[in-house]
């Protein structure tokens, strides 16, 4: 069984025998305002009947709150620490670009 998945590369280290490259997921990262997180939160919590009664009240308070927006994925990130001589094999991939890493799991 594997797993592919794309990684952005976000620094490059070399001390001209090994190379270590940061990298982070390769992901479109959607903006969601706050004030739709928190009413979100709220209706999970809260029965149908409740919810109901608190909503316009919860609305009409988030309305005078500035809206912000945050990002609704949290990212992996992973380095690499490799011999010098492999990353060059690799083509010396640069900050920007991006690499697949193929994740094997054995049994």
């Amino acid at each position: 069984m594997s797993d592919i998945t794309r990684y952005k590369i976000q620094q490059i280290v070399d001390n001209g025998q090994i190379v270590q490259i940061s990298m982070a997921e390769d992901v479109q990262t959607e903006p969601i305002s706050q004030k739709q997180m928190i009413l979100d939160s709220v209706a999970k919590k809260l029965d149908p009947e409740l919810r109901e009664q608190v909503q316009p009240l919860l609305e009409a308070i988030l309305q005078a709150q500035p809206t912000i927006k945050i990002k609704s994925y949290e990212q992996t990130t992973i380095s690499i620490t490799m011999p010098r001589t492999r990353y060059e094999r690799m083509g010396r991939p640069q900050v920007g670009e991006i690499l697949e890493v193929n994740i094997f799991k054995s049994k």
